[in-house]
C-alpha cells in the first residue's frame, strides 16, 4: 500500500491512489491534502508611528495655517479699506467659491473607518501663496550647479530608506493597501526614483544641450500610489531645476506630508517644494493659477480632460503631462505556461486591490486553454487572503474609500444584470443567495471598505464591465481564437495605457507587442516598474512619459 501523509489530522488519498497509472514506486509522491484547516497565524506589522492630530500646509519651507477664501478676502478688504458688496458675495456663493478653504478635513483609515488625522483644506489664496513661494525660489534653485541639486536628491533618497518602515506603515494606514506591498514595492521604488534622478541631475546638460527648466510645476497626484506618484513627479522636476507645488489626493495625504518633513530635515531650500492638501477645488485652483508653467497629473480620464481644457485656456499654455485611466488587456496564448500565467493574472488585477491605472482588468484567453485557465484561476483566487492590511500575510487589503467601494459595487451588480457570470474568491461566497455586492463582502468585517477578488466570465464586449474602468479587484474574461482576434480585442478600447502577453514563443511576443496600441507592454510578467523605464499611455490614457530619460523631457524647455 502506498504511503499516506497526514496533515493537520487529515488522512488524504494515498500516494498509490494519486500516482499516474503505471508509475513506479520511486515516481509516486506522497499526497498532500490540507483540507480546510490550513490557516496562517496573524503576522501584524507594528502600527506604532507618529501621526499629528492636525497638519498644516507646507509652503515656503515652513508649515502654514490655511487662509482660505474668506480670510484672504477679509485681509484684502482691510488692506484696501473696502468691503465686498452683497452682489459680489452672492456671486461667490452661486459659483461655490465662498468659504472655500481655510478649514480642515479628516483622513480616514479605510480598513477601520477611524479618523487618523485632520489636514488643512487649501483655498485659492493658499494655492497662490504656494505658487508665489515656488516662483521666488526658482532662480536660485535653477541656478544651482546640477551636481549640488543631485546631492539634495541623494539626501532625500537616503532619508527615505532610513524611514522606510514608517513610510510603509503610513501608506497602508492611510490607503488600505497590504503592508507587504507598501514595504516591498512602493517605498523601495520611491527611493529608487530619487536615486535615479539624482544621478541624472549633472548629466542632463550633455543629453539635452542648452535645455532649461520649465519653471513652476503644478503636480496633482492620485490616491492609489500616493508616495510613489509624488516621487515620480518631484524627482525629475527637481533634477531639471524646477520648483514644485504638489497636491496629494484628499483621501491619502499623510505620506506626502511626511515627505515634506523629510525635505525639511535634509535642508532643501525653502519654496523649492511646496505641498498643499485639499479637495478637487484645490486642484482646480492650482491648475488654473496664472503663474504656473507645467501641469503634471495622474488620475481619472474625466479630470484629465478638464485639465487639458484648462491648460488650453491658460495664459501661459503650460506644458502638460497626463497619466490617466486604463482598461488593459492581458493576453494568454495556448503555448504559455499556464501556471506562470495564472500568477501573472493575479498580479495584474489584484495587486493593490485593483487600484492600478494599468491593471490587467481584461483577461483574453485563447479558446484551447480557457477551461484550464479558469480552473486554476479560481483555485488561486480562493487562496488569496483578504483582510487586515497591516498583516504581512494579507494579499488583498481594504478599498481606498467608501465612494470607491460603492462604485465597484455598482459595476458588480451591472455585470450580473447584463448577463455575465460572477465568481467571487472566498469560502462560501459563491454558494450563498444574495446580491453581487453581498457576495463580494461575504465573511468580511462590517466596518471598513472591503471587496473580495471577483471575476466575470461569459462577458460580451458590449458589457460595461468589459469597456469601462472599474478600478477595483474585478476581472473580466473573454476568449479569442487567433492572434489577429486577440490584437483586435485588445485594441478595442478608448484607452491605451498597458497590456500583457503570455507566450513561450519569442517571435510571437515581439510581433504582438508591436501591434498593440499601448504605452507599456509586459511580456510574461505584469505590473513591473523601474525608475529607468518610461511609463505612459495613448488615446484616453493620456500623453507624456514619466520615468527614464524620456520623463525628463517634460520638465525641460528645449
Amino acid at each position: 500500500m502506498g504511503e499516506t501523509v497526514e496533515i493537520n489530522g487529515h488522512s488524504p488519498a494515498t500516494a498509490q491512489q494519486r500516482a499516474p497509472a503505471g508509475a513506479t514506486g520511486s515516481e509516486r509522491a506522497p499526497a498532500l491534502h490540507f483540507g480546510g484547516t490550513w490557516e496562517y497565524a496573524p503576522a501584524p506589522e507594528t502600527v506604532k508611528v507618529d501621526i499629528l492630530p492636525r497638519y498644516e500646509l507646507f509652503i515656503g519651507g515652513g508649515w502654514e495655517k490655511p487662509q482660505g477664501e474668506k480670510g484672504a478676502a477679509q485681509k484684502a478688504s482691510r488692506d484696501r479699506g473696502i468691503k465686498a458688496s452683497s452682489g459680489e458675495r452672492k456671486g461667490k456663493r452661486e459659483r461655490g467659491e465662498e468659504g472655500f478653504g481655510g478649514g480642515y478635513f479628516a483622513t480616514v483609515n479605510p480598513a477601520t473607518e477611524e479618523v487618523l488625522s485632520e489636514v488643512a483644506l487649501a483655498g485659492a489664496a493658499d494655492v497662490d501663496r504656494a505658487v508665489r513661494a515656488a516662483r521666488s525660489a526658482l532662480p536660485k534653485w535653477a541656478g544651482l550647479p546640477a551636481k549640488e541639486r543631485g546631492k539634495y536628491l541623494y539626501r532625500i533618497a537616503r532619508r527615505i530608506q532610513e524611514r522606510a518602515r514608517e513610510l510603509a506603515v503610513l501608506e497602508t494606514l492611510d490607503g488600505g493597501k497590504p503592508i507587504k506591498e507598501s514595504r516591498d514595492v512602493d517605498v523601495p521604488l520611491v527611493a529608487q526614483h530619487f536615486f535615479y534622478h539624482a544621478g541624472w541631475a549633472e548629466k542632463i546638460e550633455w543629453v539635452y544641450p542648452g535645455a532649461r527648466p520649465v519653471g513652476v510645476c503644478a503636480q496633482i497626484i492620485p490616491w492609489n500610489f500616493p508616495l510613489l506618484m509624488a516621487a515620480w513627479k518631484i524627482a525629475p522636476a527637481l533634477a531639471c531645476g524646477n520648483t514644485v507645488v504638489l497636491k496629494p489626493a484628499e483621501t491619502t495625504p499623510l505620506t506626502a506630508l511626511r515627505l515634506a518633513e523629510i525635505l525639511e530635515e535634509i535642508g532643501l531650500p525653502p519654496g523649492v517644494v511646496n505641498i498643499i492638501t485639499g479637495d478637487g477645488r484645490t486642484g482646480a485652483a492650482l491648475a488654473n493659477h496664472p503663474d504656473i508653467d507645467k501641469i503634471a497629473f495622474t488620475g481619472s480620464t474625466e479630470v484629465g480632460k478638464k485639465l487639458a481644457r484648462a491648460a488650453a485656456a491658460h495664459p501661459k499654455l503650460p506644458k502638460l503631462t497626463l497619466e490617466l485611466g486604463g482598461k488593459s488587456a492581458n493576453i494568454i496564448f495556448e503555448d504559455a505556461s499556464i501556471d506562470q500565467a495564472v500568477e501573472g493574472i493575479i498580479q495584474a488585477i489584484f495587486f493593490n486591490q485593483g487600484h492600478v491605472c494599468c491593471a490587467g482588468s481584461r483577461l483574453l484567453v485563447q479558446e484551447g486553454v480557457v477551461s484550464a485557465v479558469i480552473e486554476k484561476l479560481k483555485l488561486r483566487m480562493a487562496s488569496l487572503r483578504v483582510g487586515d492590511p497591516m498583516d504581512k500575510n494579507t494579499d488583498v487589503g481594504a478599498i481606498n474609500s467608501k465612494m470607491q467601494l460603492e462604485k465597484i459595487g455598482e459595476y458588480l451588480e451591472c455585470g450580473v444584470a447584463e448577463g455575465a457570470e460572477l465568481w467571487v474568491g472566498g469560502a462560501g461566497a459563491n454558494g450563498m443567495n444574495g446580491s453581487a455586492v453581498a457576495r463580494s463582502r461575504a465573511g468580511l468585517p462590517s466596518r471598513g471598505y472591503w471587496c473580495r477578488p471577483c471575476v466575470f466570465t461569459g462577458v460580451q464586449q458590449s458589457h460595461r464591465v468589459a469597456r469601462e474602468e472599474i478600478f477595483g479587484p474585478v476581472l473580466t474574461l473573454q476568449t479569442f481564437r487567433t492572434p489577429e482576434e486577440a490584437v483586435q480585442r485588445a485594441n478595442n478600447t478608448p484607452y491605451g495605457l498597458s497590456a500583457g502577453i503570455w507566450t513561450d514563443k519569442g517571435s510571437k511576443m515581439f510581433e504582438i507587442a508591436a501591434r498593440l496600441k499601448a504605452g507599456v507592454v509586459w511580456c510574461n510578467t505584469f505590473n513591473r516598474f523601474d525608475a529607468a523605464s518610461p511609463f505612459g499611455g495613448y488615446k484616453e490614457s493620456g500623453f507624456g512619459r514619466e520615468g527614464g530619460m524620456q520623463g525628463l523631457a517634460g520638465y525641460l524647455k528645449m
